[in-house]
């Protein structure tokens, strides 16, 4: 008689505690699920800007892509070496870039930073000499891998950060 009695307060604490342990597992999977849910629905929105941010960018519009190639340019060759020829144009003499139309108001020379290739025809340009910076809008037309020219549309410079 002990032993039964023994024996279902055993089993009876054992249903218990495995019932709470599922319980538990339980709300952690609820929890789990929400977060995936949150997770996925950041996802697409970050997809959604990522292609909203890809959308005036060479390397994804096939129609500039395909004005190079009716050319012969292998375009991931040459996407590199135009901005190559961009930023080589940093390297010069004296206080006026050849693209910035503004000198340098600092020690530090005024110089390109980074490049979005618009299409095949204009680029977007950052440019700072460390305080003052500014945008360029650039046309370009590429001669050859080795010769590429460069027109500067518009301009503007920001106010200095204090």
């Amino acid at each position: 008689m002990y032993l039964f009695l023994f024996t279902l307060l055993l089993v009876l604490f054992m249903f218990v505690n495995s019932k709470g342990i599922i319980e538990s597992y339980d709300k952690k999977l609820i929890k789990a699920e929400n977060r995936v849910e949150a997770y996925k629905d950041s996802i697409a929105v970050l997809s959604d800007e990522n292609l909203e941010l890809l959308y005036f960018n060479l390397e994804n519009n096939d129609d500039a892509l395909s004005y190079f190639e009716k050319f012969g340019y292998d375009t991931s060759e040459l996407i590199p070496i135009i901005k190559d020829a961009l930023i080589s144009k940093n390297v010069y003499e004296g206080d006026d870039h050849p693209i910035i139309p503004y000198a340098s108001m600092t020690e530090n020379k005024i110089m390109i930073n980074k490049i979005r290739l618009l299409n095949h025809k204009w680029i977007l340009t950052d440019f700072t000499d460390g305080k003052y910076w500014g945008e360029l809008l650039i046309s370009y037309t590429v001669k050859d891998l080795n010769t590429i020219e460069f027109k500067l549309e518009d301009y503007l410079m920001y106010l200095p950060r204090e």
